[in-house]
């Protein structure tokens, strides 16, 4: 059963890192995949919220642009909401900006989008409370994770007619 709608701003998360060099590649760049840790993380929180004290793990992450890179030393925000909430699934959306701590302005850096399921102890899925957006523009999240939702579907649907028609040397 699941439990009263929420609203996009109950579950928000916000995460800020500094970036040192160990975060980084030979160009003092941030590592994509830390990155997409970085992303994982604040992404979790928002649906560890907006589920509830359930477990939730990640099904996807469909879609990640990289706009421009983060250098060591930046300030890195990292802004996660829940676009839209399925039966035991959730997608969020993570955007990643730089602040710069003197004029305190942004520099979108990446954006993100995630689906998370949530689980009881066993791993099975277990239902999740719809979410009601109330601004227009978490409006516009909510219908685009709808269409996102339709072409994950039919891209996973494809994916497994095709590995079903895999044979033995499928990958020499």
């Amino acid at each position: 059963m699941t439990e009263t709608a929420r609203t996009v701003r109950e579950s928000q998360a916000e995460r800020s890192e500094i970036i040192f060099p160990g975060d980084s590649n030979a160009l003092g760049n941030l590592f994509g995949g830390r990155l997409m840790q970085f992303i994982d993380l604040v992404g979790a929180v928002a649906a560890y919220r907006h589920a509830h004290a359930t477990t939730v793990v990640t099904a996807s992450m469909d879609h990640l642009d990289f706009v421009a890179p983060v250098h060591i030393g930046d300030l890195l925000i990292l802004k996660a909401s829940v676009n839209r909430a399925f039966r035991t699934s959730m997608e969020v959306g993570v955007k990643a900006m730089v602040e710069d701590p003197k004029s305190r302005t942004l520099r979108h850096v990446s954006t993100a989008y995630i689906t998370y399921v949530a689980v009881d102890q066993n791993g099975t899925p277990v239902p999740v409370s719809p979410i009601v957006p109330e601004t227009e523009h978490e409006r516009r999240r909510y219908d685009d994770a709808e269409r996102r939702r339709q072409m994950r579907s039919s891209e996973v649907t494809r994916k497994r007619e095709m590995r079903s028609t895999l044979t033995i040397g499928w990958h020499v």
